[in-house]
């Protein structure tokens, strides 16, 4: 879209305020409000000299903090629910606008993709998106020393809960009336389709009891999957406040019932996208190529270092325990949710649909990290050969830990902490692609957010010990 493009829609669509946003280290989407008039020809080649690097946690010291957004027109979108205002996504640069700003999240994405395009391949990404919805979250903050809680109000109550109108663990594709938050659901996918392009596979209910939701939107390139997440996540919490609830996207909310996943299936193609590398109508398992057994067995080696990536924060955790659909073992099978990887086969001879789901991930993760990670420890066991060994098409769950190490099946992390020492001593994967600054950064300030969320009494420990 030229500055013509713009200007023509921008006047077609009456827009008068403009949100730049951009995205900040840990994955949350920010934004600075301008007059319209401001995107035009000059703006659209030099950018926005509008943010203060210092004051976004990770991105720069305060005696080098002045940085430029640069739109990307191919983003910009009118806002439904605010009328005459319209968003367009963001590139950060430094250095008087000349250079890239190395730890802007989607710099490593698009370094990312143009590693794989430079290797002769294309991608494409389709992350599950999962969240709950509740009518509201209230936070029990007497006294911050001695701990925080928190409640959940829900028309469709949590597990833990007794006035739910859909049975325990049946919260899985029930319809209306049981289905309290249908028309939320539908209401964001009508906006994501009409107003932001998003071609919408399907979107239901998922299996938790309390309005846990799932979207499903059509895979593209590895960039805009993940411009895409992003774009989800936001209007999800407009639409949802709009109708009085809370979009949340926290993987763990409550004990006793299934948390929330982002499932990310890709596939890796050739350079001209009409060859599906991962297909091989030959192979009677799952029609997966030995490219793609390749694929599977670069992220089995790196699984646990890219735990501190795609699980990154210390509710993640909570949600990888077994028994609630969440991957727990590091193993790979065409149709099985106990392991960490699955081939979908849910038909033979579609070359299309052909892909690896990574099942590990959750909606807490910074989509250009966590893909881009993804797809460099798959290349890794493309370009080394990594072996996979065979499938296990049991339910891992119920096999016994001798069993497991006879399978030669490895566990995922249990806690944040143990994930980010996974990552520091196995991250040269990444380094192909990762400037070393983002690397230690994310180290650096997610380790000082699991020491400072560990050091919070929980009040679960108020429960158990208070009277001993």
């Amino acid at each position: 879209m030229d500055s013509k493009s713009v200007k023509s829609f921008l006047i077609k669509n009456k827009i008068d305020w403009l949100e730049l946003q951009f995205t900040d280290f840990f994955g949350s989407l920010r934004q600075v409000l301008i007059p319209a008039d401001e995107l035009n020809e000059s703006s659209m080649k030099n950018g926005f000299a509008k943010l203060d690097g210092s004051s976004v946690t990770g991105f720069a010291d305060i005696e080098n903090s002045d940085m430029v957004l640069m739109p990307i027109p191919e983003t910009l979108t009118t806002l439904p629910w605010s009328q005459g205002v319209a968003r367009v996504l963001n590139k950060i640069y430094c250095k008087a606008g000349s250079e890239r700003f190395e730890r802007d999240p989607r710099n490593v994405a698009e370094l990312a993709q143009k590693y794989l395009s430079d290797k002769g391949y294309s991608s494409f990404f389709a992350p599950e998106s999962e969240f709950f919805l509740f009518d509201s979250v209230d936070l029990d903050v007497d006294n911050p020393a001695s701990g925080i809680g928190y409640k959940i109000k829900s028309s469709e109550a949590p597990a833990s809960g007794s006035s739910s109108s859909i049975p325990y663990k049946g919260g899985y594709y029930p319809v209306t009336p049981l289905d309290k938050t249908y028309n939320t659901r539908l209401k964001i996918v009508k906006t994501l389709k009409n107003n932001f392009d998003f071609k919408i596979e399907a979107t239901h209910h998922e299996v938790a009891t309390a309005g846990q939701a799932e979207i499903n939107y059509r895979y593209s390139e590895m960039l805009d999957a993940a411009d895409k997440f992003q774009t989800l996540k936001f209007v999800a919490r407009n639409i949802a406040k709009e109708d009085n609830l809370l979009a949340l996207f926290m993987p763990k909310p409550f004990v006793g019932d299934n948390g929330s996943g982002m499932h990310t299936n890709f596939s890796i193609w050739n350079k001209s996208k009409d060859k599906n590398l991962m297909y091989d109508p030959k192979d009677k398992y799952s029609e997966l190529s030995q490219l793609g057994r390749y694929a599977v067995g670069g992220l089995m080696e790196h699984a646990r270092a890219l735990s501190a990536i795609v699980s990154p924060s210390t509710n993640s955790y909570k949600r990888l325990v077994p028994g609630y659909e969440a991957p727990v073992y590091i193993a790979w099978s065409k149709s099985n949710r106990s392991a960490a990887i699955r081939i979908p086969t849910y038909h033979r001879g579609q070359e299309a649909t052909k892909r690896i789901e990574y099942r590990p991930p959750d909606p807490l993760a910074n989509p250009y990290l966590a893909f881009s990670a993804l797809l460099l420890a798959a290349l890794d066991g493309i370009e080394n050969k990594k072996d996979p060994g065979d499938p296990i098409d049991e339910n891992i769950y119920h096999l016994s830990k001798q069993k497991r190490s006879e399978l030669g099946v490895n566990e995922l992390p249990g806690d944040l902490n143990i994930a980010l020492d996974e990552l520091e001593s196995d991250n040269k994967f990444l380094q192909k692609v990762f400037p070393v600054s983002v690397i230690d950064t994310y180290l650096e300030l997610k380790r000082a957010e699991a020491k400072k969320i560990g050091s919070y009494p929980n009040p679960i420990e108020f429960y158990t010990y208070a009277s001993i």
